[in-house]
């Protein structure tokens, strides 16, 4: 059955089916078998047919296209579509995937049909695969981990390699006379023709693919200057002089006819194979990585659950979890799904999922979310929802969309050659048609065909974005900063708005003591000592916090006797013979002093987390933990002004904690208490309102919003859906690295458009003369050598960015 989709992408909360989730599982699919409504296999894909729900007026299909070449193959396919009645369609081609919502009578097979008649193939995706068993699931640092390589990766690096390593004496044996000796030549077509023939096959295919179907890309260019100076190197070598003994190649500089016969062109042919096939490595490379946002969402999740069957816990597959099931989740680890608690108490860490930087209390009748992690004490929770409905798939839904519904920045060199392309094939048979009327001399007018042919072979465009990125991306990763490709360039030109998550982004991350409170009379130093030493013994976050910060404060603390945590309200302990309580335990030992009440609403108002100190039936002190700002943050947030960006602080966290890190850092505009749902929401109405939006994150909360946003920019020190849904990684995770990375890029792509301007500039003023016969073709092919160095040269002053 096709992957339809007859509901919004984001389940509400009272759904209780819904479409394939990233998982592999739906809601009703999900039921153990021994509870007696387990779903058939058809019953998730027919949830929707007319036999169970009222038809619905279009439906939404998932296709994946091969055959893909460049980003003016996507838009053909997706072109072709959308001329179908009814449909729309989004062709992705760095995921490879189209995007259709069609009308409910329009097959599947009639939407494959039309991609096929384009020239591509598509086919609908395959079934979701069982999860790995607990033990053989690759980590959730590293996505795909242990996954075979990708054909057309492997494909084009060793394509590259052979073809390289034949190309490189050729092009020196032809490029430098003293390197010359007799029959050299053979020996140049003997290394040049494997890379002319195997490596330049995907560029053949494809060019002979776009030809059946009328059009013409880079792939065509490629192909047709490759196939000439190769077939014109074989006439010279088999029917002209080229082949003779002794025979050397000489530079003539001059602009004057001569005698092609003698003229061979293998280092053009095996060259630019070789050139191009680097570029199509590093955009493939590129490619792969596209999808490995959504697997590192999915490796959040717990992978099996205790689930209490009559009183005794049985592990499971968490798949094999359904709505009503109970299961216990001890301390440490993942809650299985999204459920209620129906015993115990605990602190969950749920800042991956929600940006809240202070672990959550919950108790009896407390909602939890699926993939955040349990810090204290056991609980018994009763799923609610499962499979595609919980927060954690459809977040991973939400990263889909974003991802397929970003517009891909077509790159300028396809642009120029949907023009470009024919006019030289047009000018080369216009040329050769015009000497051979005038002069009736078909050596001379094959020899200034093949010169317009050559002179617009795309040696110095296969250059300009593959050695920009590759000095610019290296010269990045000395300054930790990773770019993904070449199209995310595009997008740091436009960005005028920057949105910087908090947890993590800003700050920290983690907990620290910030500042101790004592009542009047009473020592500083001794409420830290006290608090630290009962807080010792608890592993609650802000515990530790106070704990920790006491230790580097003062040193070793004093044992506590007799430690008793009492959930939700803090813990108790006798430490050098007081009874010590912190927490809000504390609030009720005795009335809060006049000085602790201003000093627990100071810590408030400034976004910290006041824990209440007392001791012998007294409060004496408040210690103030918060999540502590970046020291480099403000400085940050300066840099990115200075760029021209309007900075705006976006989180989860409560309203009191962003303000007062806003106030901090010199961010005027914060946004705070949102879902990961409304990241993704504020950073679209922010570009409703004409800005381009930058968004800088760390979490599995901001990875839908990276991959909504213009320019997604993801600190290395974060999470893997974050890193992979971003397009450019800070590494240090110091945010002055953001604006590092926008001037950068920047620079990268003005770069990358100085060399395409060239390389297409030698072009069009070097075609005249070709056609006019007063360039022959090894000055072309000097030409284009010469083009090629200025490219690498231009390229490699990216070096010097400081």
């Amino acid at each position: 059955m096709p992957r339809t989709t007859d509901q919004p992408p984001i389940a509400g909360p009272d759904d209780t089916t819904g479409p394939t989730g990233p998982a592999g599982t739906t809601g009703t699919a999900a039921t153990p078998d021994t509870s007696g409504t387990a779903a058939t296999p058809d019953t998730a894909a027919t949830a929707a047919t007319p036999d169970t729900a009222a038809t619905p007026a279009t439906r939404e299909v998932e296709l994946l296209i091969g055959g893909m070449t460049c980003a003016s193959c996507a838009a053909r396919v997706e072109k072709k579509l959308n001329r179908m009645d009814g449909v729309t369609a989004t062709v992705n081609f760095a995921t490879e995937k189209a995007k259709v919502s069609c009308p409910a009578g329009i097959e599947v097979a009639d939407l494959i049909a039309t991609v096929e008649r384009t020239g591509y193939t598509a086919e609908e995706p395959a079934p979701p695969e069982p999860e790995p068993a607990p033990q053989e699931a690759p980590e959730a640092g590293a996505p795909g981990a242990g996954a075979p390589e990708d054909p057309e990766l492997a494909s084009y690096r060793h394509r590259f390699t052979v073809s390289a390593l034949l190309a490189a004496p050729v092009v020196l044996l032809s490029m430098i006379p003293a390197l010359q000796f007799d029959n050299w030549q053979w020996l140049a077509l003997t290394l040049a023709s494997p890379v002319v023939v195997w490596g330049a096959l995907p560029f053949h295919r494809a060019a002979f693919t776009n030809a059946r179907h009328g059009a013409a890309t880079m792939d065509t260019l490629v192909s047709l200057g490759t196939l000439a100076a190769f077939a014109w190197s074989l006439w010279a070598l088999f029917f002209g002089d080229a082949g003779m003994p002794g025979m050397r190649h000489d530079f003539e500089f001059t602009v004057a006819r001569v005698d092609g016969a003698s003229q061979i062109y293998l280092e053009v042919a095996s060259g630019v194979v070789a050139f191009i096939l680097l570029g199509r490595y590093l955009e493939a490379r590129s490619k792969r990585r596209a999808g490995a946002a959504l697997r590192a969402l999915m490796q959040l999740g717990a992978k099996d659950v205790a689930v209490l069957r009559d009183g005794r816990e049985v592990r499971v597959p968490v798949d094999r979890l359904a709505v009503g099931d109970r299961f216990v989740v001890r301390p440490g680890e993942k809650i299985a799904t999204d459920g209620t608690v129906v015993e115990g108490a605990s602190a969950v860490d749920a800042a991956m999922l929600t940006g809240e930087s202070v672990p959550v209390d919950v108790t009896v009748g407390d909602a939890v979310t699926g993939a955040t992690v349990n810090a204290g004490g056991r609980l018994v929770v009763e799923a609610t929802r499962v499979g595609a409905d919980t927060q954690l798939a459809r977040m991973a839904k939400l990263v889909e969309d974003a991802q397929n519904g970003k517009a891909e920045v077509q790159r300028l060199a396809d642009r120029i050659s949907a023009v470009f392309v024919p006019a030289v094939i047009v000018l080369a048979v216009a040329t050769f048609g015009a000497w051979l009327g005038v002069t009736d001399d078909t050596v001379a007018a094959f020899t200034a065909a093949v010169a317009v042919l050559i002179i617009a072979c795309p040696c110095a465009l296969g250059l300009a974005t593959p050695t920009a990125l590759m000095v610019g991306t290296g010269r990045g990763a000395q300054l930790g900063i990773l770019i993904k490709g070449p199209e995310v360039l595009e997008s740091t030109r436009r960005v005028d708005t920057v949105v910087l998550d908090k947890t993590g982004t800003v700050t920290t991350g983690r907990m620290t003591l910030q500042r101790v409170y004592a009542a009047a009379g009473v020592d500083e130093e001794r409420v830290l000592r006290l608090a630290g030493a009962v807080e010792h013994a608890s592993e609650h976050p802000v515990a530790r916090a106070v704990a920790l910060g006491a230790e580097e404060r003062l040193g070793r603390l004093p044992e506590v006797e007799g430690f008793q945590n009492v959930p939700g309200r803090g813990v108790r302990g006798r430490v050098e013979g007081h009874d010590v309580v912190v927490g809000r335990l504390a609030e009720h030992t005795a009335a809060l002093p006049t000085e602790l009440v201003r000093a627990r609403e100071e810590a408030e108002r400034d976004g910290r987390t006041a824990v209440v100190v007392g001791w012998d039936g007294a409060a004496r002190g408040v210690v103030a933990v918060a999540d502590a700002v970046k020291e480099t943050s403000a400085e940050a947030v300066r840099e990115l002004r200075a760029l021209g960006l309007t900075p705006v602080l976006l989180t989860g966290d409560n309203r009191a904690v962003a303000q007062a890190v806003g106030r901090a850092v010199g961010i005027d505009r914060v946004i705070a208490e949102v879902l990961p749902e409304e990241k993704v929401e504020a950073v679209r109405r922010l570009q409703r309102e004409g800005r381009c939006v930058a968004m800088v994150g760390d979490g599995v909360n901001d990875a839908a919003a990276l991959a909504t946003a213009d320019l997604g920019l993801a600190m290395g020190t974060g999470t893997d859906a974050a890193i992979e849904a971003g397009d450019l990684t800070l590494v240090r995770g110091d945010l002055r690295v953001a604006a590092d990375a926008i001037r950068l890029s920047r620079k990268t792509l003005g770069t990358i458009k100085g060399n395409l301007v060239w390389a297409f500039g030698y072009n069009v003023a070097a075609l005249p003369l070709a056609a006019a016969g007063l360039l022959n073709p090894m000055i072309a092919g000097a030409a284009m050598a010469f083009s090629s160095v200025f490219v690498v040269t231009n390229s490699l002053r990216l070096r010097t960015f400081r």
